[in-house]
């Protein structure tokens, strides 16, 4: 009789290990089909909201990508350098669109593989993230109210007593304090918001990279870019001004990333970027 229970005992033990066994290979199928599909896409973070390099749009026009999540499309710039990288990694292309201070947190969670978004590879930002070589390089401009006292400046230091601001948590902030006896305003969360205080007359100008300048121009004929020689602009190093692809840290996408970008002559990168000018969405 003892036998019989040992017998039945172990019997039951076999095939408690062989579902448990079956349900394993189940997790790991499982498990190895999500990590296909998230090798299959390469996710990009951007603001979707600093024209050129990104924008929102309504539709796929102008080789515009569609937003995950929502009905809209990203345009831009960095949206059509995204567009080459993830065509060289053989991979679909994925916008998540995200606040600049969701960005890198967003990037080393996970939820999304690069940062494409105007961001430069400051020392601070290298910290946390690593970054692929320069895909562009500008330098700092002010942009003003077409026929305000301002246009016509040659120097930050014609900036004395004016109302200036840039955006939060960028070092285009930091740079205002070079300007003696600027009233320094709050910082802003984005370039439109900071279109929107420039037209109403809020603040007398805000600081941005010359392609942003030359787009808000553009779109709206009130505003006017001011662009200064050398020794009379900001001074910033060679980093504050590039802009790079934002990666988590030790990322093999790094070198992936860089190779592509090799690929991209520096008269493909100007026409992209003349192009992106162009075909900006126009003021509303």
């Amino acid at each position: 009789m003892k036998k019989t229970w040992a017998l039945l005992l172990s019997v039951l033990l076999m095939a408690i290990l062989v579902l448990a066994g079956c349900g394993s290979d189940d997790s790991k199928n499982s498990e190895s089909s999500g990590n296909k599909e998230s090798k299959d896409t390469f996710t990009v973070g951007m603001e979707a909201g600093y024209p050129p390099f990104n924008w929102t749009q309504s539709d796929d026009s102008k080789g515009a990508v569609a937003i995950q999540g929502n009905a809209e499309y990203a345009g831009g710039y960095d949206v059509q350098i995204a567009k080459k990288i993830a065509d060289g990694l053989g991979k679909k292309l994925v916008i998540v669109k995200t606040e600049w201070d969701g960005l890198v947190p967003g990037l080393t969670s996970g939820k999304i593989d690069a940062i494409i978004a105007g961001m430069s590879p400051t020392a601070e930002r290298k910290q946390t993230i690593d970054f692929s070589d320069i895909y562009y390089k500008s330098n700092l401009v002010l942009v003003v109210k077409k026929g305000s006292k301002y246009e016509g400046a040659t120097s930050i230091a014609d900036f004395k007593g004016a109302k200036v601001t840039a955006q939060l948590n960028t070092f285009h902030y930091s740079v205002i304090d070079q300007i003696e006896g600027v009233k320094k305003e709050t910082a802003m969360d984005n370039f439109p918001a900071m279109r929107v205080a420039l037209e109403s007359g809020k603040i007398d100008a805000y600081v941005s990279e010359k392609p942003e300048a030359v787009s808000a121009s553009a779109a709206n004929n009130k505003f006017a870019m001011v662009e200064f020689a050398d020794g009379k602009g900001f001074k910033t190093s060679e980093e504050d001004t590039a802009i790079a692809v934002g990666v988590q840290k030790n990322s093999d996408l790094t070198a992936k990333i860089n190779e592509i970008l090799k690929g991209i002559s520096e008269a493909d990168r100007e026409k992209i970027m003349d192009d992106a000018i162009k075909n900006q969405p126009a003021a509303k």
